[in-house]
């Protein structure tokens, strides 16, 4: 399984990671950085359209291989945010996706708007290292950490200033996320099952019936057109992420606009 796969890599990185850390040099440098920009305050209250977007920097996925030959982050992530994108996720793992941590750092050197690191978070010091290299959220996994683990990694996140989009994809794993002492602001509902890459939108429709007021709904994966925007608006959707349809498109500034309207577009409508 896919994703079996991923987290038994990621422990060696971890323990590469661990090897070299040090909690009172982080903490120090930490302290010397500007503080976070709002990810979930600009992805809901500060949208620009009538549903808040995460646009995604990927290169590649291990379902789909090597999504964009002509990669360049940094033009990427400048492009999204010119076309009004209202946060950008930032893959940082190595071997499925074929991101960088330095993709991170250079992204967040370009452009002023919140991101997300975008990973699989199974130890605390990746939190830290998400801090250290400019990003303004975590994405936490329900399907790779334990209630312990996600009521420990949101504590650390929220003292830290980041925001965290705890993310699930069965009624499960959201039943047990609603449970936590720690209640994230942002659920992240992957329309794509971890283990078998399989998607569909509906997943997005069946959960968010069960989420609580005062939790903002993101959907995320196998969103490919305009049609697919007005159905997870109409099923209560507040924001989306997007990254492959945006990935294979030549322009990806005039793909933000087709899959969401010009900035504004629908503001007067928002719910």
């Amino acid at each position: 399984m896919y994703l079996d796969k991923i987290v038994a890599e990621k422990m060696k990185e971890v323990e590469v990671l661990r090897s070299g850390f040090s909690l009172g040099t982080v903490e120090k440098e930490i302290s010397n950085l500007p503080q976070c920009l709002g990810f979930a305050g600009s992805l809901i209250a500060g949208r620009k359209r009538d549903i808040g977007l995460i646009a995604e920097v990927k290169k590649a996925s291990p379902s789909k291989g090597l999504i964009r030959p002509d990669f360049d982050p940094v033009a990427i992530a400048a492009a999204y945010e010119s076309a009004g994108a209202d946060c950008l996720s930032v893959l940082t793992d190595r071997t499925f996706f074929q991101g960088s941590g330095d993709y991170l750092r250079a992204v967040r050197q370009q452009v002023r708007v919140p991101l997300l690191r975008k990973d699989f978070v199974i130890d605390y010091r990746q939190i830290y290292e998400a801090r250290i290299w400019g990003a303004d959220a975590v994405l936490l996994i329900a399907a790779i950490l334990t209630p312990q683990q996600m009521n420990e990694f949101l504590q650390i996140s929220a003292d830290l200033g980041l925001d965290a989009l705890v993310e699930v994809h069965d009624q499960e794993e959201l039943a047990a996320v609603l449970d936590l002492s720690a209640e994230p602001a942002l659920i992240g509902v992957n329309n794509r099952n971890l283990r078998t890459f399989a998607t569909d939108l509906q997943t997005t429709e069946k959960l968010a019936k069960q989420l609580p007021a005062g939790i903002a709904l993101v959907s995320e994966s196998g969103i490919a057109g305009p049609t697919d925007i007005d159905y997870l608006k109409s099923v209560g959707a507040d924001a989306v992420l997007v990254g492959e349809y945006f990935m294979r498109q030549p322009d990806v500034a005039e793909a933000v606009h087709t899959l969401l309207g010009p900035i504004g577009y629908g503001k007067e409508i928002t719910r």
